[in-house]
């Protein structure tokens, strides 16, 4: 039989909050062979594409080639006929301004399949965003999309200047930054009030949103060459003026603060959430990996052994998503921690246990291992412990269990080894000071993060989960500037938000 035909599908990924991505779009993304994105799609939406995809960016301005819309179509074509699923990932809807009619012209002609799936254009996102209603029942009546920028194939515009200078309604131009000077004259020209309100919202719907507010008559002056950069969507009319002077966008307490979380990408998931909640820009920058180890023997044999233990204790999430993931792999039946008692160290290993349908006997007021040593030291003389661990880490808590009787078993079930190379976008980012604050989570984490930047950690703040990471950092000559009082990433926030209100 023949292979299955390739099939390509125009997915709008939105105007750049990754959250507003559609729910088709996420699982058409899920399938995909091949992704081929443009430079304005939020990069945290090609998360959910497989780790196997080929993920293709189609150029960034100023930085590189752009490729040109035959380019594109051949690359769509070409991947669609050797049988591959194809996302073609278009900033904001497809179809508006997005060249749709040309992509899907070119898969008509080469036979290809496809489908199409809108997405929230910039126009919307701005509005929503900052407030300002596109339309109003008193003012504006209807909305008109204009490109700024019209294609350089033409002998002239198509735009009527003298009817859109009359039209009574919201006018929403895209792609007009740099060409602000010569559609703002035409439209004065045409009779539209140089006092009309306008709006320019560029990176809408992003931590880095910026609102400014002028009148027709001072954009020439205000988008002059050289005094804005792309991407914006710009709004003309009355509506401009009704918005409410606190928008709830902006009024997040976080809004305008980046903050880089170096957890490892895989679980950094509910702090980019919360910090997203909260209004600020999630820089992901992993200082470490995890890894699983490279020889099983030493775990198999210890799942062999699990009726000779009193006590299971797990240090972190991880120990228990790896442990137990080894033990359902090479046994399928979790009855053979019958004989056993769990100990935790924190919500998160509670959390992580959860998953499982296992609940902890002993977690610790404090999370952290001279705490959880100090709950389980008056009963250990005697008992067998099985310590499940990072490969590498502190020993306070089997030696303290061992100098209170406890026959301890430490067991390496992760690896856990440093990010040895920053991504440079990152490192840009510390050298000019636009990182507000580095989440600094153990102390693993923080001895990677200085062997990583160095000094480029006093160019920015630093928030450290407990004492015991703080001291790491400080012994190292870089003091945080807040230390969660509570040992958890919402502890952690609690304090950031703190230092943010007080300064």
């Amino acid at each position: 039989m023949p292979s299955d035909p390739g099939k390509v599908v125009l997915v709008g990924a939105g105007p750049g909050d990754p959250s507003l991505l559609t729910l088709r779009g996420q699982q058409l993304l899920q399938k995909a062979d091949v992704v081929l994105y443009d430079y304005l799609v939020n990069e945290l939406v090609l998360s959910h594409a497989p780790p196997t995809a080929e993920l293709v960016c189609l150029g960034r301005h100023g930085t590189g080639r752009m490729f040109s819309q035959s380019e594109v179509n051949e690359q769509m074509i070409a991947a669609a006929h050797s049988g591959k699923f194809v996302v073609r990932l278009k900033g904001g809807d497809p179809s508006v301004f997005g060249r749709v009619a040309e992509e899907t012209a070119a898969l008509e002609a080469a036979h290809v399949q496809y489908e199409v799936v809108p997405g929230v254009t910039a126009a919307l996102a701005a509005s929503s965003y900052t407030g300002i209603p596109l339309t109003h029942r008193d003012f504006a009546s209807c909305v008109a999309f204009i490109a700024g920028q019209e294609s350089r194939e033409k002998d002239e515009s198509s735009l009527d200047f003298e009817y859109l200078a009359k039209f009574p309604g919201t006018l929403v131009i895209y792609m007009g930054v740099t060409t602000a000077p010569a559609w703002a004259t035409r439209l004065l020209r045409h009779g539209k009030p140089a006092s009309t309100p306008v709006a320019i919202v560029r990176h809408g719907s992003l931590a880095q949103q910026q609102v400014v507010r002028t009148t027709l008559g001072d954009v020439p002056k205000v988008l002059a060459p050289g005094k804005m950069r792309p991407p914006a969507v710009i709004l003309v009319g009355e509506v401009v003026d009704s918005s409410p002077a606190v928008d709830w966008f902006t009024s997040r307490p976080l809004f305008g603060r980046t903050l880089m979380v170096t957890r490892p990408e895989y679980q950094a998931d509910d702090l980019i959430d919360r910090l997203a909640e909260l209004g600020a820009r999630a820089l992901v920058q992993p200082a470490i990996r995890i890894a699983p180890v490279d020889d099983f023997s030493n775990i198999d044999a210890s799942i062999a052994r699990l009726p000779q233990f009193e006590w299971l204790v797990f240090s972190s999430a991880n120990g228990v998503s790896h442990f137990l993931d080894r033990l359902l792999s090479t046994s399928n039946d979790l009855r053979r921690l019958g004989s056993c008692r769990i100990a935790a160290i924190g919500p998160a290993t509670i959390a992580a246990l959860d998953q499982y349908h296992l609940c902890a006997d002993v977690m610790p007021d404090e999370y952290r291992a001279e705490a959880l040593a100090a709950k389980l030291a008056p009963d250990a003389a005697g008992k067998r412990f099985l310590l499940l661990r990072a490969s590498r880490g502190r020993e306070v808590l089997g030696e303290a269990l061992t100098a209170a009787g406890g026959k301890v078993e430490q067991l390496a079930v992760y690896q856990s080894n440093d990010v040895e190379q920053a991504d440079p976008e990152v490192v840009d980012l510390l050298q000019t000071g636009s990182v507000d604050w580095i989440t600094v989570t153990s102390s693993a984490i923080a001895r990677s993060l200085v062997l990583l930047f160095g000094d480029q950690l006093h160019q920015t703040k630093l928030a450290a989960i407990s004492p015991l990471t703080a001291s790491v950092l400080s012994e190292a000559g870089y003091s945080p500037t807040v230390v969660a009082t509570e040992y958890t990433t919402r502890g952690l926030l609690e304090a950031v938000l703190d230092s943010e209100q007080k300064a």
